[in-house]
């Protein structure tokens, strides 16, 4: 309450002692001190032992941590995989020295950039965005996506993501690791190709060693056919003797100056010999113009399976052009026009039979090619100059793909299906070309359809 003073304040005091009192207290203290020291220090050693010996664990574990941490480093250095390390919001945190070589960027630029940013498309980037979306992601096997290539180039990869987890099990984020594609797809690729490759090359074997048999054999054929036609188109010829002798026979019989029996007359009528007569001459016209093809036909024959040892004669290269489209239009179909328009006389020296070889595969492939056009036409004109005549040969057809040009006179290189084409043609015909001193080139005409070069050094006797 107030102004009550406070209660007084008692103080203890030290009682007092004597002097021999007090020195045996002196000693007791000294040596409960002393021992008390003693035990200090054995702690202290004990706990500077104890420390020694952690600092021994401790070093032995940093040293067992250094050697783990570099089999890791030298692990994932050498890895041919990329591997990424992304926290759970898709942010790239750790990546390997394949993935640096892969795309050409150091770690700092990499680290803290989310991993959608490596990819090249728009779907590889929202597919791997989806790897994050769940609050639980699933583990994805072999994803195939396009990623930025060293170059900018899309690299085709294929990625495998799985869920990271901490001690607690609680989800912290993703380990991405992948495969590059391209190069395996390419070898695979490489391999079914030179497969194909083969294969085709094995039956273009068989077909032209097919063909090298049918020439022999259509050699053979066209030699014997000789002596049959010549036998028709020599009795043909004595035949149109005798019809004009019979003619005269006849005239002579029934001529006012000859009387004829009713009889005879009768008969002239009843036989139609009137009409025979008359048809008789077209007829012999017919069997001769039919046997002088057919003998035409088996000398081009001839010429062109026949084996050409020499390459020195002089021939008409016109005429060589005409007989070449003589044949290919008519044996194909009628709606094929050639048009030729060619100066009567180009002499060149060389073989006829494997000019026109070359000639018929060039016609021929302009007839396949165009085989699918409304009006197919091929025209052929020649230029001359300095000593050297070019044939134009040119199409209206869809023309050579460009990646083609190059490898169009390789051998065994068709763009025909297999069986109607052996790859030999346009490669055989320019070995041929060769040669003869002169050139086959091959283009795509700006209006459309392919044109073929064939240039030939003329005669020393042209002008």
């Amino acid at each position: 309450m107030a102004g009550t003073d406070p209660p007084p304040v008692r103080r203890l005091r030290r009682p007092l002692r004597d002097p021999e009192s007090l020195a045996d207290t002196q000693s007791g203290l000294d040596e409960v001190g002393e021992t008390v020291w003693v035990e200090v220090i054995r702690k202290m050693d004990e706990v500077y032992n104890d420390l020694l010996q952690y600092e021994v664990v401790l070093e032995q574990k940093n040293a067992a941590l250094e050697d783990s941490q570099q089999f890791i480093e030298s692990v994932l250095a050498s890895m041919s995989d990329i591997l990424i390390v992304c926290n759970r919001h898709g942010t790239i945190q750790e990546v390997n020295d394949s993935l640096r070589r892969c795309i050409g960027q150091d770690e700092s630029e990499l680290r803290g950039r989310p991993l959608a940013d490596l990819f090249a498309d728009d779907g590889s980037r929202q597919r791997a965005r989806d790897f994050f979306s769940a609050a639980r992601p699933a583990a994805v096997q072999d994803c195939e996506l396009l990623i930025s290539g060293r170059d900018g180039s899309p690299l085709p990869v294929s990625l495998n993501c799985t869920p990271r987890l901490s001690g607690t099990g609680k989800l912290v984020g993703m380990v991405v690791t992948g495969r590059p594609v391209g190069e395996l797809r390419r070898a695979y690729h490489a391999l079914r190709q030179a497969h194909e490759d083969l294969k085709r090359t094995q039956q273009q074997l068989v077909q032209a060693e097919k063909m090298a048999s049918l020439g022999r054999l259509v050699a053979g054929v066209a030699h014997e056919l000789n002596n049959p036609i010549s036998f028709v188109l020599g009795n043909v010829l004595a035949f149109r003797r005798y019809a004009a002798r019979l003619q005269t026979y006849i005239e002579a019989v029934h001529s006012d100056h000859c009387q004829s029996s009713p009889e005879v007359d009768r008969l002239r009528q009843e036989l139609r010999i009137d009409r025979i007569m008359a048809d008789l001459e077209p007829l012999l016209d017919g069997m001769t113009e039919g046997g002088e093809r057919t003998r035409d036909i088996v000398d081009g024959l001839k010429r062109f399976s026949a084996i050409d040892r020499s390459v020195d004669e002089p021939f008409n290269l016109a005429d060589v052009v005409a007989r070449a489209v003589r044949w290919v239009t008519r044996a194909g179909p009628s709606s094929f026009q050639v048009r030729v328009d060619l100066p009567a006389e180009l002499p060149v020296t060389g073989s006829s039979g494997q000019m026109q070889q070359v000639l018929m595969n060039l016609v021929l492939n302009a007839r396949d090619a165009t085989c699918g056009c409304r009006a197919p036409l091929l025209e052929i004109t020649a230029l001359v100059a300095d000593g050297t005549v070019s044939l134009h040969l040119a199409d209206n057809g869809p023309g050579i793909e460009p990646a083609n040009l190059s490898r169009l006179f390789d051998p065994f290189f068709t763009t025909k299906p297999v069986g109607q084409g052996t790859g030999l043609g346009l490669s055989i015909s320019y070995g041929i070309v060769e040669r003869h001193g002169g050139r086959l080139e091959a283009s795509n005409r700006p209006q459309g359809g392919a044109l073929f070069i064939l240039s030939l050094p003329l005669a020393q006797s042209m002008p």
